[in-house]
């Protein structure tokens, strides 16, 4: 971009006094240091193409089931206020710079880093190895999606009542002691064991789901962005379609508003706690899909001239108000549930009181002189009267009769595959016509998570073929290779107590590994290579320089923040140990577990090998460059003999010449001078221009 001195061949790094390198961005360096060329470097044949690439990497699963979940337990709309607040200081910054990176050295996350400083390469390996962790579980998310997608094409769908036990022919116990949709998810679908010390054999039906799975992400990655472009026509937008349809069908369903109301409340109080600090900044990294490696991968097929600032803000922008449709759909279907579970409560408890009510001693609690309750028709009763009726009278009727509040169902939150699985399969089977809005669902999961396994596969894929040229050469064997291997390693996954291993997955073996590597990528940036010296880069591309602000914002603000992060997980992990959330079969309902020794072995094992590549590359490169100079020390010494030596044979040889004739002594004839050995021409001495042109005039006179 900017012109910088060009750097000594030799010389794989130069480091300044202020722990700057002297690479250029603009340099292009192949895997053994030659410059290559990038006309050949596939492209996006639009921009509409690469933002949708992006916006569909970004957005996911977590968008719809983990940052509601996150509203809902961290204060509403405060939360939301603090992580627009950590988006604009710590998240565009960071997704600006990947971008820029990219695009700039058009390469993938290997080439990048080792290109800007050859210490760090291992950020980009580190990057790979995360994506395939992800790779890994992500594509059992989508399996299980297939799974309900494939059941959904039935009426009545199979998790709306309970089966019957055909020996008793009564209602199965397991399904009765929790409900219809999570005995189909935890007995149907994953017939999942007690524990994970309990493995138990392989589920045929959720095997196939996954090689299925693995073999959609394979065809539509055999080509590259060529063919993975194409899908996300699709697979971007689908989503989005299809949360505004349960937007405006949501919104007619009695309970909605208490849902929006109870979403947008804010509480304050919140910003005071540590805790939610850490759960907002860890949400604005993984939603924008920050140390993946993904957003460098696709940028890096942009032309480099593209307004990258622009697409940082517009991505990011986008992001954050899918974020928000989603909870608006999550508010309002968990208000709709959670009005249904209370009128419900409330028709029990009325039909235990009119049993009651037979009793003479009680007519007084239900009689005529009380106000609003209507015993012969229950349903007239609203939730609001009930309350007001049991805050009088709960001290005289027995532990049978309850209270029944909305809010406290609301206050049950619900994340993750609980809330995709359970409570929205709960709500879509009280919708008329449930078959289509069930396959409608999850069509929609199954596209939000192919676009982002997309994204994931791409991370890993463009850095190994743009670094290693036999790959490159082999891209289709390479994806085909790639997605088979993955296939076979998820299948730690397919056995029954997979979801127990999605879960670790999830919760360990990417938080701090990602962190670590942005916080790698920040020095390399900021510290490294420079950040005027980025900006002025960027400026050269962009055709204007971006605002100054970016620099102390890479420099110390995003840099705090995840060293901050880093450290109130690692805190979180050491002072309070790893627990999993189990399913009893024996009592039907959920109980948190802490995890066994060998299992908290295998989350350090997973943490410690993503991380790993980072100080092997600094140690690697290290050693490499003491090596080369100790080689090249030895050399100049031995160029400087080799110079010596020249001399003085010319010396000699001159002096040889005017007495070549002499007879040699017999002290000579003893002690025969050593013969000097043929030198290239690298080692003979340049003579100054004044002699040459003496040189010159001599021959010229001798001719003569």
């Amino acid at each position: 971009m900017t012109e910088k001195p060009p750097l000594d061949s030799n010389e794989d790094e130069t480091w300044l006094g202020e722990g700057q390198s002297q690479t250029q961005l603009t340099t292009v360096c192949g895997p053994d240091g030659v410059e290559t060329c990038d006309a050949d470097r596939p492209a996006w044949d639009s921009k509409i193409q690469y933002v949708l690439a992006q916006v569909g990497f970004s957005v996911g699963l977590g968008n719809v089931w983990r940052f509601p979940y996150l509203c809902h337990q961290n204060g509403g709309g405060a939360f939301m206020l603090l992580y627009v607040f950590l988006l604009l200081i710590v998240g565009v910054p960071l997704f600006f710079m990947e971008l820029a990176a990219g695009q700039s050295i058009r390469q993938g996350s290997i080439g990048v880093w080792k290109h800007i400083s050859p210490k760090l390469a291992g950020i980009g390996y580190s990057s790979c190895m995360v994506c395939f962790y992800v790779a890994l579980y992500y594509n059992v998310i989508i399996a299980w999606s297939l799974f309900y997608m494939g059941n959904s094409f039935q009426y009545p769908l199979p998790w709306q009542r309970c089966p019957i036990d055909v020996t008793t022919n009564d209602t199965v116990k397991e399904c009765a002691g929790s409900s219809p949709t999570s005995y189909f998810w935890f007995r149907k679908a994953l017939d999942i064991t007690n524990s994970i010390d309990e493995t138990g054999e392989f589920n045929p039906i959720m095997t196939g789901c996954l090689l299925a799975a693995w073999a959609i992400v394979s065809l539509a990655m055999i080509k590259g962005i060529k063919s993975s472009a194409k899908v996300m026509y699709f697979s971007s937008v689908f989503p989005y379609v299809v949360l505004f349809i349960f937007l405006i069908r949501g919104l007619m369903l009695d309970g909605a508003i208490d849902g929006i109301t109870y979403m947008f409340y804010p509480k304050l109080e919140i910003w005071g706690n540590v805790q939610v600090w850490r759960q907002a900044a860890t949400q604005v990294f993984f939603a924008l899909g920050l140390g993946y490696g993904s957003v460098i991968a696709y940028s890096s097929y942009n032309p480099v001239h593209n307004n990258c600032h622009r697409d940082a803000l517009m991505v990011s922008g986008i992001n954050f108000m899918t974020s928000v449709l989603a909870s608006l759909v999550v508010f309002v279907v968990l208000g709709f549930r959670a009005k249904n579970i209370a009128l419900r409560c409330v028709a029990e408890n009325l039909g235990l009181l009119s049993l009651m009510s037979s009793h003479e001693s009680n007519q007084h609690l239900v009689g005529p002189g009380w106000p609003g309750i209507n015993m012969t028709d229950p349903s007239s009763v609203s939730i609001a009267e009930y309350r007001e009726w049991y805050s009088h009278h709960s001290s005289m009727v027995g532990p049978n009769i309850t209270d029944c509040s909305l809010e406290q169902e609301m206050n049950k939150g619900i994340e993750g595959t609980g809330l995709a699985f359970i409570a929205f399969t709960e709500v879509m089977a009280l919708f008329p016509a449930s078959p289509f809005w069930s396959t409608l669902f999850f069509l929609m999961l199954l596209n939000l998570g192919l676009s982002t396994m997309f994204g994931t596969m791409q991370g890993i894929l463009t850095p190994l073929m743009d670094n290693f040229n036999l790959l490159g050469r082999h891209r289709t064997l390479l994806t085909v290779s790639s997605c088979a291997l993955g296939f076979l390693i998820g299948l730690l996954f397919t056995q029954r107590s997979g979801n127990y291993f999605v879960t670790m997955f999830d919760d360990y073996s990417a938080t701090l590994p990602l962190v670590i590597v942005v916080i790698f990528e920040t020095i390399s940036v900021a510290w490294v290579y420079g950040t005027d010296r980025f900006l002025d880069d960027i400026e050269v591309m962009l055709k204007w320089r971006p605002p100054v602000v970016y620099k102390y914002l890479w420099k110390y603000v995003c840099l705090l923040a995840m060293v901050g992060l880093l450290a109130a997980s690692l805190l979180r992990m050491v002072f309070k140990r790893p627990t999993y959330t189990a399913w009893n079969q024996t009592t039907a309902s959920e109980m948190t577990l802490e995890y066994p020794g060998w299992a908290l072995a295998m989350i350090v094992l997973l943490i410690v090998v993503a991380s790993l590549p980072v100080p092997i590359g600094y140690i690697h490169f290290t050693l490499k460059n003491h090596v080369v100079r100790d080689t090249r020390s030895e050399e100049g010494r031995c160029q400087e003999v080799h110079r010596e030596l020249y001399n003085k044979c010319s010396s000699t040889e001159q002096l040889d010449s005017n007495f070549q004739h002499r007879v040699p002594s017999e002290e000579e004839e003893a002690h025969p001078r050593t013969a000097f050995l043929p030198m290239g021409n690298e080692h003979y001495r340049l003579l100054p221009q004044q002699e040459v042109e003496d040189d010159d005039d001599d021959e010229q006179d001798t001719v003569v």
